[in-house]
C-alpha cells in the first residue's frame, strides 16, 4: 500500500465536492490544487496572471484550456505535490485532459484515481438553494444554478468516459452525512491500495 495518490474529484456543484476534496487531501497528506483558488489567489495578489485572468472574465469569456493547463502544471512542480495531489476543478473538459496526461505521462506518472460523487440534480439544486439562502448569494438564481449543472453535465461526462475506459473512476454515493461519504470514499481508495495516512 501507498500513503501517496495522485487524484481528481469531480461532482456537480452542491456534491461537497470541496469539503470531500479538503478532507481526503488532508488524509494523503497531499494538496488540494484547484483552479478556482488559483485563479482567486492570482487576482488578489495583482499577480500578472491574476490581471490576465481578470480581463478573461471581465470580458465575459472562459479562461482557455492552455492558459488553466499551464497554471495547473505549474503548481504540481511545487515540493508539496511531489507525492501526489488532489485535482478539483481541472481537468473541465477532454482538451484539459490530454494536456494533463501528457504533462504526467513526462514525469512517468498517472491518475491513481478518479473520485466521482453522484449526487440526483434535485438533491443539488436543493442544496445550492440552501447555500444561497445562507449565504445570502444573491446570484444563485434557480435559473443560474440549472445552467450551471446542465454545463457540468455537458463537459463533465465525456471526461468520465475518459476515465472509466482506464478503469480508474469510483463512484461514490454523494447522499448522506459528511463522514459517511468520506467513509464510501476512504473504503474505494484503500480497494485500489491507496492508504491514507491518517
Amino acid at each position: 500500500m501507498t500513503s501517496s495518490a495522485r487524484l481528481l474529484i469531480v461532482g456537480p456543484q452542491g456534491s461537497g465536492k470541496g469539503t470531500q476534496g479538503v478532507l481526503v487531501a488532508e488524509g494523503f497528506g497531499i494538496p488540494v490544487v484547484s483552479t478556482g483558488d488559483i485563479f482567486r489567489a492570482n487576482i488578489k495578489e495583482g499577480t500578472e496572471l491574476g490581471q490576465q485572468v481578470t480581463a478573461i472574465l471581465d470580458a465575459g469569456d472562459l479562461v482557455p484550456d492552455e492558459l488553466t493547463s499551464a497554471i495547473v502544471r505549474d503548481r504540481l512542480t511545487h515540493e508539496d505535490a511531489a507525492h501526489g495531489f488532489l485535482l478539483d476543478g481541472y481537468p473541465r473538459n477532454t482538451a484539459q485532459v490530454a494536456q494533463l496526461d501528457e504533462f504526467l505521462t513526462g514525469r512517468g506518472e498517472a491518475l491513481d484515481a478518479v473520485i466521482l460523487l453522484d449526487v440526483p440534480r434535485e438533491e443539488s439544486l436543493e442544496r445550492l438553494r440552501l447555500r444561497a439562502i445562507e449565504q445570502g448569494r444573491s446570484d444563485d438564481t434557480d435559473e443560474a444554478i440549472a445552467k450551471r449543472l446542465d454545463i457540468y453535465e455537458q463537459e463533465t461526462a465525456p471526461i468520465i468516459s475518459v476515465y472509466a475506459e482506464r478503469g480508474i473512476v469510483d463512484r461514490i454515493d454523494g447522499v448522506g452525512s459528511l463522514d459517511e461519504i468520506t467513509e464510501r470514499i476512504a473504503a474505494a481508495l484503500a480497494v485500489r491500495g491507496l492508504a491514507q495516512r491518517v
